[in-house]
């Protein structure tokens, strides 16, 4: 490993490299970090004869960010957010955080079981702070290998190999389109019945996603995606104004839907009925191991940690 006289870097410079990668503007970066221009400009050029790269390229225009410029952005803001983080953990300790647990779940997950869980579970061990992130399930999953999750939550069928994964919850996924709709009805209905629609879906990673693009497939027909959202929320205001029809967990949809445009309708093939998982890495300590316990059995789990913290 090479060695870095880091007496010649501070967090001032790299946070002006990073904004100046960002904006492409040595002023906009300068103004932010306080700084007068002249010292923004010795900056950056006593940081590149360090590193002993060219991040940036000159022009009248602004900056131009070099392939090294960009490596030192991505690098430099992970550490920037990671020096925030630990500031951020030691506030916490002084306040009686003695822990933080990463979870990463789902959108079906978040909309429909997670907020309370998590409510009771501070309330519980107040001395654990749970830091929750939403991403689609296959990233859940990614984030969880890595070591950036400590806790996920996905649907079943995410490749979840070298995890150990146990049932979180059930939900049911059920048909929205707007109002008088020619596939409005009460009885459920067959997925085959509506690939003829422009559908709405998340993006790509979703389990929702690769269900709907699958049952499609297994049925010799592709499904008319029209448009890939990031939530929930979106994919409602996006079938409300007649761009398509899409599936979403029916906890979530039915409150929706009763003040506003939409309609719902039950599906009548058996995949609608999915289940929900939580995992964890199998070296998981004993902290995560205890709030992946609570999250699966809370009223059992909520006593055995309440009687161990008295």
């Amino acid at each position: 490993m090479t060695k870095l006289n880091l007496s010649r870097f501070d967090f001032t410079s790299i946070r002006l490299a990073v904004l100046c990668a960002q904006t492409e503007n040595l002023t906009l970066a300068a103004r932010e970090c306080h700084l007068v221009l002249p010292a923004a400009s010795r900056r950056i050029r006593e940081l590149e004869a360090a590193i002993g790269s060219q991040l940036f390229e000159r022009h009248s225009r602004g900056l131009k960010v070099t392939p090294a410029g960009r490596v030192f952005m991505r690098r430099g803001l992970s550490l920037l957010q990671e020096i925030e983080a630990a500031f951020k953990e030691v506030n916490d300790l002084q306040q009686g955080v003695v822990r933080h647990i990463q979870l990463f779940a789902g959108s079906a997950a978040i909309s429909q079981f997670l907020p309370p869980l998590i409510a009771q579970y501070s309330q519980t061990c107040p001395e654990v702070q749970i830091d929750l992130e939403e991403q689609v399930s296959g990233q859940v999953v990614i984030a969880l290998r890595e070591g950036r999750a400590d806790i996920g939550v996905f649907v079943e069928g995410t490749n979840s190999e070298g995890l150990e994964a146990s049932f979180f919850r059930a939900d049911e996924l059920v048909l929205i389109f707007p109002k008088g709709h020619r596939l409005t009805g009460k009885k459920p209905i067959l997925f085959a019945d509506t690939l003829d629609e422009q559908w709405i879906s998340l993006n790509p990673g979703a389990a929702m996603l690769q269900q709907l693009i699958s049952a499609a497939s297994a049925l010799g027909k592709r499904l008319k995606l029209r448009m890939q959202v990031n939530s929930f929320d979106a994919v409602t205001q996006m079938v409300a104004s007649g761009l398509g029809i899409a599936l979403l967990p029916k906890a979530f949809a039915l409150p929706i839907l009763k003040n506003s445009q939409l309609s719902w309708r039950p599906l009548q093939d058996p995949w609608s009925h999915r289940k929900l998982m939580v995992g964890i890495r199998k070296e998981a300590d004993l902290e995560v191991k205890a709030l992946r316990d609570f999250l699966i059995s809370p009223s059992q789990n909520a006593k055995t940690a309440s009687s161990k913290k008295k």
